[in-house]
């Protein structure tokens, strides 16, 4: 059975002026563009299936990502359900000439696994094997930070 810790990514992406709008700050969109995908890759690699976008809880942007900025984009599944699995995602900005950074963005998107058909298939329990899974299940189960 695959832990959080299996589950968990993290990646950046330079937000670049094709995906900022008016205010020169990252485009919404965008930001959730990168949030769902790099939330399917933690569910995929959790389910080993091809999953899909159920479910988006609370998305608040709290926070602007400046052009030039890194857009630094957490995920871990926390929870499974039958043929689902709830993950957690967590946005930062990040300044690349700092490293300074601050939380943009907190949601848990739900996805279902899928066969070819997108018929949903079953997916495995979550295993908690650590210290480290205990923390990242317990902060996916959190409510969102303010």
């Amino acid at each position: 059975m695959p832990t959080p810790s299996d589950t968990y990514i993290q990646n950046r992406e330079r937000i670049q002026p094709n995906q900022t709008n008016n205010y020169d700050t990252a485009h919404g969109g965008i930001v959730m563009h990168l949030m769902d995908e790099i939330g399917a890759m933690s569910a995929m690699r959790f389910a080993g299936e091809t999953c899909v976008t159920a479910r988006v809880e609370s998305l608040d942007f709290r926070r602007p990502i400046p052009r030039g900025d890194i857009a630094v984009v957490e995920a871990w599944v926390y929870e499974a359900g039958r043929t689902s699995v709830k993950v957690r995602l967590r946005v930062d900005r990040e300044d690349p000439r700092t490293g300074e950074s601050e939380r943009t963005s907190d949601s848990t998107f739900t996805f279902v696994a899928v066969d070819t058909e997108g018929v949903p298939l079953e997916v495995p329990d979550v295993a908690i094997e650590t210290d480290r899974d205990r923390d990242l299940r317990e902060q996916g189960r959190a409510a969102p930070e303010e």
